[in-house]
């Protein structure tokens, strides 16, 4: 199972982190042991600075390659919602010498995955979610927003990666994120629907 992650897919959270808005879907990866088991998160010996990103993901039921984004529907059947923990004090050091992230993105129990439901029940066009921080609101984003749409991304990430069933794609974070503290509490909704509870340590 790979862990399929686009960065920058929302300006405004581009913006934040003084990045240019990208003409191209921005992807980096996960290994599959960065799911975190449970719904305890530790924050890790080697950053004193880990962000929430909370994002829309898919799940591929149908694998391809070279897939076309007019068919790219017919490749996922079911939406949740996940958080991509990022050290980012390791990855401000590893941009600045133009090296990877994936030290600060795939580190053990940084990819976050709530459970899935059918995506026939929802407007993917424009689709809510939101975080809650301790009970309050810190993200707050709506699919319309996203640079690149689901199938977009589909089609782009294909065209270099086989794509199989079971493989995840965190669609990218709005604005709003931001640092965790020991014994935060993080609550996800999609729409109305509390999807994910996690504690920080």
């Amino acid at each position: 199972m790979k862990i399929i992650c686009i960065g920058r897919n929302y300006s405004e959270h581009a913006k934040e982190l003084g990045n240019a808005i990208p003409d191209k879907p921005v992807i980096f990866m996960k290994p599959d042991t960065a799911v975190l088991k449970g719904n305890d998160f530790y924050i890790p010996e080697f950053s004193n600075d880990i962000h929430y990103e909370l994002e829309v993901v898919v799940k591929i039921s149908k694998g391809g390659k070279y897939i076309q984004k007019e068919t790219a529907h017919k490749h996922y059947e079911e939406i949740g919602l996940g958080i991509d923990f990022t050290a980012r004090d390791l990855q401000s050091d590893l941009k600045s010498k133009g090296l990877p992230w994936e030290l600060a993105k795939g580190f053990d129990g940084s990819a976050v995955v709530g459970n899935f439901f059918k995506k026939e029940n929802y407007n993917l066009e424009s689709l809510n979610f939101s975080l809650l921080k301790n009970k309050d609101k810190v993200q707050d984003g709506n699919s319309k927003d996203m640079i690149f749409s689901i199938d977009d991304i589909i089609a782009f990430v294909s065209q270099y990666f086989t794509l199989r069933v079971g493989d995840l794609i965190f669609t990218g974070t709005p604005e709003g994120v931001g640092k965790v503290s020991e014994n935060d509490i993080l609550e996800a909704y999609l729409e109305d629907e509390k999807v994910l509870d996690i504690r920080v340590l």
